[in-house]
């Protein structure tokens, strides 16, 4: 037997937790793996942007224009003769803070809600549900454009009212994993004990349904960046002299025919992000999926 087979009995015989067996899992997927070193590689490069970026991003050329890729500007320039490859790495930088912010703001608001309501029931679960189901109805780019015509457009904005729109499939898988926990045997040890509602929710409910929330925010990232890509393109996103990804593609959009670079580039770092997000996302699902194991 070779060295690998023996570890693999060895771990079967002394036992595996879920976390273990399921990073044995993921480490089999290579897209997987892959996706998440490109992903990690373009979180340092966006945190490192200020210190690498061969340019200032407010740096303007007039005289220069827009020009193709050269050997000074590595993926050319805009017409305001702004280097290109510059302008990707700060554009990067947003449209990566507005993914995992807004993410973060959906995750928050759906673990809650949907946790309330699967541990409540009755009449408390049918109440927050409809609710759900109310603004599930509602057209989502509306309700982004009245927030943005009410209070304004600025950053922290657009991160809240992405999030405030994302969060109720969260909600809902939520609710159902929490319905399938509460009638478990540790649950009503738990009770038992004299554990508060809110207690029970936070120690042991929430974190045994960790594996669904983690792949669906693996999941929603892209869907995130997406939006907000929509939303810069149609002007209601991120406002110069801010930059990001979508709003580079606006512009690109308007010159592609003369300057096509300016559309290829930056749709080329989102596209790659995406892809790296979504085969991170099934791997993880793959891997946290204990039925679909084959060990």
């Amino acid at each position: 037997m070779s060295t690998e087979t023996l570890a693999e009995i060895a771990r079967a015989e002394r036992g595996t937790s879920l976390w273990a067996d399921a990073w044995l899992r993921l480490r089999r997927n290579k897209l997987a793996l892959i996706g998440f070193a490109v992903l990690s590689l373009f979180v340092v490069i966006a945190l490192l942007t200020p210190w690498i970026a061969p340019y200032s991003y407010q740096a303007q050329n007039l005289e220069l224009g827009a020009s193709p890729p050269s050997a000074q500007h590595w993926l050319g320039t805009d017409i305001f003769g702004r280097d290109l490859l510059t302008q990707i790495l700060y554009g990067g930088r947003i449209s990566l803070a507005v993914g995992f912010v807004a993410t973060a703001v959906a995750l928050l608001i759906g673990v809650t809600w949907g946790a309330i309501a699967g541990y409540a029931g009755g009449r408390v679960d049918a109440v927050m549900m409809r609710l759900v189901d109310i603004l599930y109805a509602l057209p989502f780019m509306i309700f982004i454009v009245l927030l943005t015509v009410v209070f304004g457009r600025n950053l922290l904005l657009l991160f809240l009212a992405i999030g405030a729109v994302e969060w109720l499939t969260m909600a809902r898988i939520m609710r159902g994993q929490i319905q399938s926990l509460r009638q478990q045997e540790f649950v009503e040890a738990a009770i038992s004990l004299g554990l508060s509602p809110a207690t029970l929710i936070r120690r042991h409910l929430v974190p045994n349904a960790l594996g669904p929330i983690i792949v669906y925010t693996t999941l929603t990232i892209p869907s995130v960046m997406l939006l907000e890509a929509f939303l810069s393109f149609l002007g209601l996103g991120v406002q110069p002299p801010q930059t990001s990804w979508g709003l580079l593609i606006s512009y690109g959009a308007e010159t592609m025919e003369e300057y096509p670079w300016l559309l290829v580039f930056p749709g080329l770092a989102l596209t790659l992000t995406l892809f790296c997000l979504n085969f991170l996302g099934d791997g993880l699902r793959d891997a946290l999926d204990v039925r679909g194991a084959r060990d």
